[in-house]
């Protein structure tokens, strides 16, 4: 089969249930559609969440119902992969209507080959501002209100002035350990 042939097409899959539809792909590949399916993605990104005092990492499903499936659409192919259990369907202008391949542009930029993007979205990813308001949410001043005072960006920390006992005190403290005062 040419390899020009083959596109990247979005599938809806049920929510939740994107790694076993990937899963499902991938045997099918084995089996009956190795020369038509190059790859399967699922985009996961890494998500950081404090439990009881310690930091976790976990990976989330980045588009949730949403698989990337690079491949051929011929013969049976689109029919085979929209019979696998818990896949929706293709993503499509109409419903029910011919699967839309992703542009070149969408397809770099989702795959992390476009360096420029990434750059500018690390910068922008700053949750807070100087003089904004926080509440410290973890350690031992948990829930004392501070006043944002400098932004350590490449360290991913605060410098906040707390009231403790009628004084200011500074406290460095990671984007972690605070949260947004509403």
């Amino acid at each position: 089969m040419s390899e020009s042939v083959k596109k990247w097409y979005v599938v809806r899959a049920a929510s939740g249930q994107e790694n076993k539809v990937k899963h499902y792909i991938e045997l099918e590949m084995t089996r009956d559609l190795g020369d038509y399916v190059e790859q399967v993605l699922v985009p996961t990104e890494k998500v950081y969440q404090m439990r009881q005092g310690k930091k976790i990492q976990k990976e989330k499903v980045y588009f949730s119902g949403y698989l990337f499936v690079e491949c051929a659409l011929v013969g049976e192919v689109a029919h085979t992969i929209k019979s696998i259990p818990g896949v929706i369907g293709f993503l499509s202008e109409t419903k029910g209507g011919d699967p839309v391949p992703l542009r070149k542009s969408e397809v770099r930029r989702m795959l992390g080959q476009v360096d420029d993007m990434e750059e500018s979205n690390l910068n922008v990813n700053i949750p807070y501002i100087v003089g904004e308001t926080i509440k410290v949410v973890d350690g031992p001043f948990n829930g004392f209100n501070g006043t944002i005072e400098k932004i350590h960006e490449e360290k991913r920390k605060l410098e906040v002035m707390v009231k403790i006992f009628g004084r200011k005190t500074p406290l460095e403290l990671s984007y972690m350990q605070v949260d947004k005062v509403s």
